[in-house]
């Protein structure tokens, strides 16, 4: 069982030490973020909360059941009913299910709370994982792309009748 929480600044400290603890395991699927993010981790937290605030995006910490932040899901470029959704699980927590969850949450909280109707992901081909789990949560192939150089599909799914 996981829970969703609607990132703010109380979670500053659990989110740091998760992108540090995990830091090696997502650059081996994703360009890792560099030095400069966990030096100015701080500042960018407060511009993540400030476009959140204005509407233009919906970050979330994914807890599972013990409270424990596993996850990030977030829903990013909010614009005419459709928003691009991201999402990170640690290492502890892969293969367990979580991020097929966490994206089921996202996508219902998507459709009510938030008022979208479409969402998009873009995963590289290199990430079997991810592809799996935006296909197990109705997202179908809707094209090819380029991320960091690397090829890469879009998804998309309609949120209608969630």
């Amino acid at each position: 069982m996981i829970t969703l929480e609607r990132l703010t600044a109380e979670h500053a400290t659990a989110l740091l030490e998760f992108e540090r603890a995990n830091r090696a395991y997502f650059a081996r699927s994703v360009p890792d973020r560099g030095d400069a993010f966990f030096e100015w981790f701080g500042d960018r937290l407060r511009a993540l909360l400030a476009e959140q605030a204005d509407g233009t995006c919906h970050f979330h910490v994914v807890l599972d059941a013990a409270g424990v932040l596993v996850g990030r899901v977030n829903l990013v470029d909010v614009a005419d009913g459709a928003a691009e959704l991201g999402y990170r699980i640690g290492e502890s927590a892969s293969g367990r299910g979580v991020a097929t969850a966490a994206v089921e949450e996202v996508c219902r909280l998507a459709a009510g709370a938030y008022g979208l109707s479409r969402l998009f992901a873009v995963v590289t081909l290199d990430n079997p994982a991810s592809r799996a789990v935006l296909r197990r949560t109705g997202f179908a192939e809707a094209g090819d792309t380029v991320v960091d150089d690397r090829p890469a599909t879009r998804y998309e799914r309609s949120l209608a009748g969630l």
